[in-house]
Parts: structure tokens; C-alpha cells; sequence
């Protein structure tokens, strides 16, 4: 099972490596949810990554139906994304009734091609999920991660398996959202091929002079704390998927 972890830093990139991870999902804004990641970033963690590297193409937060110039900005940061040595680009757009936009989805994977695209978890905001994935296959996506449309993986395993089942390889179901060491095995048990995982731990900041009453931001994190990816989260939850393949022979 492919293991991808979602990174905002490149000290992140570096820890899923030496954790055993196949690839990152390099993004920014952790408070958001993940938007696209300077091209200083990119270029780094290209540098320093001999594993897989997937950017995410998000302009903001907030919905994913977007406008002719936010539209022309995700076109940008994917041409972008390709010259920075980009193994991957990761997208999803809806249309205001909820459906995959698959006319504009389907420019944006042309325009990424050779390069996969994952279409992330937009999916998980649209009403019919199986209609969705028809949709998001016809785009010509490789992968589709999602939390089988509810809070966390656990709650959402039924219909993952569903999804897993009615795609029959024709695009990769990837489970995102509350993955964990202990439910790992489950997911690889419902057929999924992939998960998606940012094995984040909140890592206090080294100021010392620090200003009460102030914030840059309305972001729910504090000015002196940053949120990492932990070695030995993703350890355990690679460990536990490969115990789960040994039992399964």
C-alpha cells in the first residue's frame, strides 16, 4: 500500500523520507486545510526529496468552485509546478450545485500530463459519491483521496471500500482523514490502495521574546506553535500496514 504524507515544510519532507514514506503531498497553510506551496519550497524539497513529490494547486481556502482568474493562477502554479520538478499535482474543482467540474478538471489534467494528477478531497463535498467518482475518472485523474465522505476514515470505511470496489482499478482510491497506526490494517483490508496522512505532532517555537495579545493571524494555531510531521507516527503506521500485507499472504 503506497503511504503519502501531506508536509508543510520542508524539515516535513525530510521526515516522512527517513520514515519510509513513498511520497509527500507538499502544500502550505496548514489552518486551511492546504493551499499551493511557494516555488521556493517546491524547489527545495525537490532538491533534498529522492522520494515521490506531489504539489497541491489550491489558490485559497474556503470552497473549490473558482473563477476564470483563479482558474488561469491553478494553470500557473502547475506549468510552475512541472519546470520545479513536480512528480505530481494534486487539484479539485466543483461546480456550485456541488458536482466534480469536470470540463475544467479535465484542462487542468491535460495541461499537468505527463505528470498523475490526485483529485483531492473536494470529492468529499459533493452529494453523489458515486456519480462523483465517475466523474472524477472521466477527468483522467489517477488517484482519488478521500475520507469516504465523512470526518474520519473510520466513519467513512464503508463507503471507501464502495468507492474501492465500483473503481476496479481504474483510478486509485487513496483514504485520507484521521489515519492512524490502528486503523491502517482496516483500510488496506477494505481494498484501498493508498493512504494519506500527515502524522502531525504541534512542536512548540524556539522564541524567546515572545508579544502577548498579538497575532499575525486568525489562524486556530498561536503564533508560537508550528505544526510538524512526526518520524515515529509515520513509522507506526507504515509498520502496521506492512504487518497487515504479512498476514494477508
Amino acid at each position: 500500500m503506497l503511504v503519502e504524507i501531506c508536509t508543510y515544510s520542508l524539515e516535513s519532507c525530510l521526515t516522512a523520507q527517513r520514515a519510509g514514506a513513498h511520497r509527500v503531498e507538499l502544500c502550505s497553510s496548514v489552518s486551511e486545510g492546504g493551499l499551493t506551496p511557494s516555488a521556493g519550497l517546491i524547489q527545495q524539497a525537490r532538491r533534498h526529496l529522492h522520494i515521490s513529490l506531489y504539489v497541491m494547486v489550491r489558490p485559497r481556502g474556503g470552497d473549490f468552485l473558482y473563477s476564470e482568474t483563479e482558474m488561469a493562477v491553478m494553470q500557473a502554479d502547475i506549468a510552475l509546478s512541472k519546470t520545479l520538478g513536480a512528480d505530481g499535482i494534486v487539484l479539485g474543482l466543483l461546480r456550485a450545485d456541488g458536482t466534480v467540474d469536470e470540463d475544467r478538471t479535465r484542462q487542468l489534467v491535460e495541461l499537468a500530463s505527463p505528470l498523475p494528477v490526485t483529485f483531492h478531497r473536494a470529492f468529499d463535498m459533493t452529494p453523489d459519491p458515486l456519480e462523483a467518482l465517475e466523474a472524477v475518472i472521466r477527468t483522467g485523474a489517477t488517484t482519488l483521496l478521500t475520507s469516504g465522505q465523512q470526518p474520519s476514515v473510520e466513519l467513512g470505511i464503508e463507503l471507501l471500500g464502495q468507492l474501492a470496489d465500483r473503481a476496479n482499478d481504474r483510478i486509485a482510491i487513496m483514504a485520507g482523514a484521521g489515519v492512524s497506526r490502528s486503523n491502517a490494517p482496516q483500510l488496506a483490508r477494505a481494498g484501498v490502495q493508498a493512504i494519506h496522512l500527515s502524522g502531525k505532532i504541534s512542536q512548540a517555537s524556539p522564541m524567546l521574546f515572545r508579544r502577548a495579545g498579538l497575532s499575525m493571524a486568525s489562524a486556530t494555531l498561536g503564533e508560537y506553535e508550528r505544526i510538524e510531521s512526526d518520524e515515529t507516527i509515520i513509522r507506526a503506521v507504515i509498520d502496521s500496514v506492512k504487518q497487515q500485507s504479512l498476514t494477508d499472504r
